[in-house]
C-alpha cells in the first residue's frame, strides 16, 4: 500500500461531472486524488478536476452526532452478526452520508493494512478520545458490537440534549432578532417623515421622537458606515467566536434560570461517557480519566478531576462523592449505593437516562417562561419606538381640533 494510502486525510476542491452533464463542485476529504475519484465514481460521477486545499483547511473536525449515531449502529449491527470487520466497514461506506464515507472507507483501509479498529479511528482522525477508549477497551474484551450499541445511544442521548440547549438558544434569539429588525424599519423609514411633518408645523417633536428622527437621519446618510461596520462586527465575532462562546457559557452557567440545565446537560454528557467506558470493561480511574474531558463546567470538572486523582491515590470512592458538592444529593447517595454493590455500570446508565430527562423537564419550564419574556423584550423594543411615532401625530391631532 503506498504512502498516500496510509496518510493523514486531506480536502479537495473538485469538479465532478454527472451521468446526464451535470456539473457538481465540493468540497470532499480523502487520502489522495485516485482515492477522491474512486469515492465520486461510487456515487456516478466522474472527477474532472481536483484542488489539494491547503493543511491549514483540511478537514480534521469531529464526526458531527448524527454520523456518529449512524457509524456505530450500523457497525454494531453488522458486527454482532459475524461479519468481519473490515467486510462489514466497506458496507457501511456504501449506506452513511457522503460527508462520511470517505472517513469509513479510510478506516477500512487501515483495519485491512493490520491496524485496530481504535488505531484506524485515531489515525484517521475525527472520532473524539472517548470513542477512541472505548473501541481500544472493547478489542481487549472482544465486545465491539457493544461498545458500538453504547457509543451509538450516547450519541443519541447527546443530540437530544443538545437539540434541547439549541432550542433554548434559537427561540429568544430570533424573536429579538425580529424586534430589532422591525425596529430598524421603523426608525430608518418611518422616524424622518414624521419628523419632517412635525418641522412643517412648527411644532417641537418630543425628545424621544427627536432623538429617533435623528438616529433615523444619520442612518440614511451612512448607510455604507453602518453596514461596514456590521459586517465588521459579524467577522469579529466569527473570528473570536471562542471567547464568544466561552463568556456565554460563562455568562449561563451564572444565570439562575439557566445554570440548572447547564448542570443537567453537563452531567448527561458525562454519565453518558462513563457508561460506555464502564461497559466496555474500562477501569473506573481510566473512564474518569477520558470521561472528565467531556465537562465544560469549571468546577464540576475540578472537582471531578480532584475524585480521579484521589481516587488513584487509593482513596474510598464512597467518600470521595460526598466531597462533590456540585453532584445533586440524589445523585450522589445512588453512585454510592451503586459502588457498594459493584453495580456502577448500570448506575452510570441510570443516571444519564435521569439527567437527559431532567434536561428535557427544565428546558420545557424554561421556554414556558422565555416565552412571556420575549414578548416583553420584543415589545420594549417595538413599543418604544411606536411611541415616539404616536405622540407627536396624537398632539398634531388635538392641536388641529382646536
Amino acid at each position: 500500500m503506498s504512502k498516500a494510502s496510509v496518510g493523514a486525510m486531506s480536502s479537495f476542491l473538485f469538479l465532478a461531472v454527472g451521468p446526464g452533464g451535470a456539473r457538481r463542485f465540493g468540497v470532499r476529504a480523502a487520502p489522495s486524488r485516485p482515492a477522491l475519484a474512486e469515492t465520486l465514481r461510487r456515487e456516478r460521477l466522474l472527477l474532472m478536476r481536483a484542488l489539494r486545499l491547503p493543511g491549514q483547511v483540511r478537514q480534521r473536525s469531529t464526526l458531527s452526532l448524527a454520523d456518529q449515531i449512524v457509524l456505530n449502529e450500523q457497525l454494531a449491527q453488522l458486527v454482532s452478526r459475524g461479519v468481519p470487520l473490515v467486510e462489514a466497514l466497506a458496507v457501511v461506506a456504501e449506506t452513511v452520508s457522503a460527508g462520511l464515507r470517505p472517513r469509513v472507507s479510510r478506516l477500512r483501509e487501515l483495519v485491512a493494512s493490520g491496524l485496530s479498529f481504535s488505531q484506524a479511528c485515531q489515525r484517521v482522525g475525527g472520532f473524539d478520545p472517548v470513542t477512541v477508549a472505548v473501541y481500544r477497551a472493547a478489542e481487549r474484551s472482544g465486545d465491539l458490537a457493544g461498545a458500538g450499541r453504547q457509543l451509538a445511544e450516547t450519541a443519541r442521548r447527546g443530540a437530544a440534549v443538545a437539540g434541547k440547549a439549541l432550542t433554548l438558544a434559537i427561540y429568544p434569539a430570533v424573536v429579538i432578532v425580529i424586534a430589532v429588525g422591525v425596529g430598524l424599519v421603523l426608525i430608518v423609514g418611518v422616524m424622518p417623515t414624521i419628523g419632517s411633518q412635525l418641522e412643517e408645523t412648527g411644532a417641537k417633536p418630543p425628545l424621544l421622537t427627536a432623538f429617533l428622527t435623528g438616529l433615523g437621519r444619520w442612518i440614511q446618510g451612512n448607510v455604507l458606515a453602518v453596514a461596514a461596520v456590521a459586517a465588521a462586527c459579524l467577522v469579529a465575532a466569527i473570528a473570536a467566536r471562542g471567547a464568544v462562546l466561552g463568556w456565554l457559557g460563562v455568562l449561563m452557567r451564572r444565570a439562575p434560570l439557566l445554570r440548572a440545565v447547564v448542570l443537567a446537560q453537563e452531567l448527561a454528557r458525562f454519565f453518558g461517557v462513563m457508561a460506555a467506558m464502564t461497559r466496555s470493561g474500562v477501569t473506573l480511574g481510566e473512564a474518569l480519566a477520558t470521561g472528565n474531558q467531556a465537562i465544560n463546567h469549571p468546577t464540576l470538572r475540578a472537582e471531578m478531576d480532584r475524585l480521579r486523582q484521589r481516587l488513584v491515590e487509593g482513596g474510598a470512592l464512597r467518600e470521595l462523592i460526598e466531597q462533590v458538592a456540585s453532584l445533586p444529593i440524589a445523585t450522589r447517595k445512588l453512585l454510592i449505593a451503586a459502588e457498594r454493590t459493584g453495580d456502577l455500570e448500570s448506575a452510570f446508565v441510570t443516571l444519564a437516562g435521569d439527567m437527559a430527562a431532567e434536561v428535557d423537564r427544565r428546558s420545557a419550564r424554561l421556554v414556558a417562561l422565555l416565552q412571556p419574556l420575549t414578548v416583553v423584550v420584543m415589545f420594549l423594543i417595538i413599543g418604544t419606538i411606536l411611541l415616539a411615532v404616536l405622540i407627536p401625530i396624537l398632539t398634531l391631532s388635538q392641536n388641529i381640533g382646536t
